[in-house]
């Protein structure tokens, strides 16, 4: 047999400006492909591409009527571009013979058992099997995108955990969001730009900076910018996520996501003229984080670490109440259960002197007080009278 060649596949840049040129969104294309918008962002994002059928649909719909795919095109484009190209065609594995065979057999045996009952659908996932699903596939990624937004090896794995602590508290609803990984992200990012990490004692110490000088500039480039700014640039152009996603993630308009692009870029490119080219800087995000070996806890840990929390703020929630109904109750023990009329000021009687009272010394009794202690001695003598 021979083997069937795969239509050549945009580098990851260029899907999606070809998305963006015809104005469709990871959605979009998701419900026109048949998969999730996750699949989609990763295609654009190069950590995977499509295979066989899907590959051909999805180069379809990407250079359709598009013309920025020809060949002239095609030969002005940049050595970043090409390199990113070829490395992605190099990914794309056709199939064998054996393979072929194999396809070609069990598209027969389908068809052949088409008459008959259908397949049972697979065994759905347990609670516990999809969080542990959820957080093997998000937590690589997740906690290299947190230490880039904080510079703090410790402090981006303890806001991954929580995040996924918190997910795992309010799983249900985080099970039928649209974009659960987008749920966990933005709490962790959220956690990790806090500014009461200020006040703790170990955010006073700074960690070791990355051992290689360029990616220590970057590094220390890229935490100066404001936290806003600096979220924004990660999720646009880190993450891979286009505009009115980015808008949205961060709870701004598109307009103002743009403006914190366009003034974050322009502050890196200041002190680092090299990163003034995005796809240049996504390159040089990817490496500074992939650099750093960072490891989060394992999910079960997370998840017994949610429910033991979650069992301690009940606790103290049922505590604080039973001290509050005490308090309470032994309030309404002791307190009067009668009116009580205050005593009435005194009044004049007539006829009844008033009670005197000491008041100060005139000036003649003052002298006669001082008079008598100059003159008292002690012993007998003292209580002789003398005659004056």
């Amino acid at each position: 047999m021979t083997q069937s060649h795969a239509p050549p596949l945009p580098s990851p840049k260029e899907r999606r400006r070809l998305r963006e040129a015809k104005s469709l969104s990871q959605a979009d294309v998701a419900d026109k492909m048949g998969v999730t918008r996750e699949t989609v962002r990763s295609w654009e994002t190069g950590r995977t591409t499509p295979r066989g059928s899907k590959l051909e649909a999805y180069v379809e719909l990407l250079t359709a009527q598009d013309p920025a795919t020809t060949s002239a095109d095609t030969e002005d484009r940049t050595g970043v571009e090409a390199e990113a190209e070829a490395e992605v065609t190099a990914r794309q594995e056709p199939y064998t013979e054996a393979e072929a065979e194999s396809s070609v057999e069990a598209e027969a045996e389908a068809e052949t058992d088409s008459d008959e009952e259908p397949a049972p659908p697979p065994p759905a996932l347990t609670p516990s099997q999809a969080f542990d699903a959820l957080y093997a596939f998000c937590t690589p990624a997740l906690v290299r995108q947190t230490y880039l937004l904080t510079g703090r090896r410790e402090l981006a794995r303890e806001s991954v955990e929580r995040a996924f602590q918190l997910a795992w508290h309010r799983w249900p609803e985080v099970a039928v969001d649209r974009d659960p990984a987008g749920w966990v992200r933005a709490t962790a990012y959220e956690y990790a730009l806090s500014p009461w990490h200020r006040l703790r004692p170990r955010h006073r110490h700074p960690e070791a900076p990355p051992a290689d000088a360029a990616d220590r500039a970057l590094l220390d480039v890229f935490l100066k910018l404001p936290p806003m700014y600096r979220r924004t640039l990660l999720l646009y152009d880190g993450v891979g996520l286009d505009l009115p996603e980015t808008a949205a993630e961060t709870e701004a308009s598109t307009p103002a996501a743009a403006n914190r692009l366009l003034h974050a870029r322009e502050a890196v490119a200041e002190r680092l003229p090299e990163l003034a080219a995005p796809d240049e800087l996504h390159r040089r995000l990817t490496v500074l984080a992939a650099t750093e070996r960072l490891r989060a806890a394992k999910p079960r840990s997370v998840r017994y670490g949610s429910e033991h929390r979650a069992r301690t703020w009940t606790r103290a929630a049922i505590a604080f109440t039973v001290l509050l109904i005490g308090a309470t109750s032994l309030t309404l023990r002791t307190a009067p259960d009668h009116y009580e009329p205050p005593m009435a000021p005194g009044a004049t009687i007539r006829g009844v002197p008033p009670r005197a009272a000491s008041g100060p010394l005139s000036d003649e009794q003052l002298e006669l007080h001082a008079f008598l202690k100059s003159q008292t001695v002690s012993g007998p003598e003292r209580l002789v009278p003398e005659a004056r």
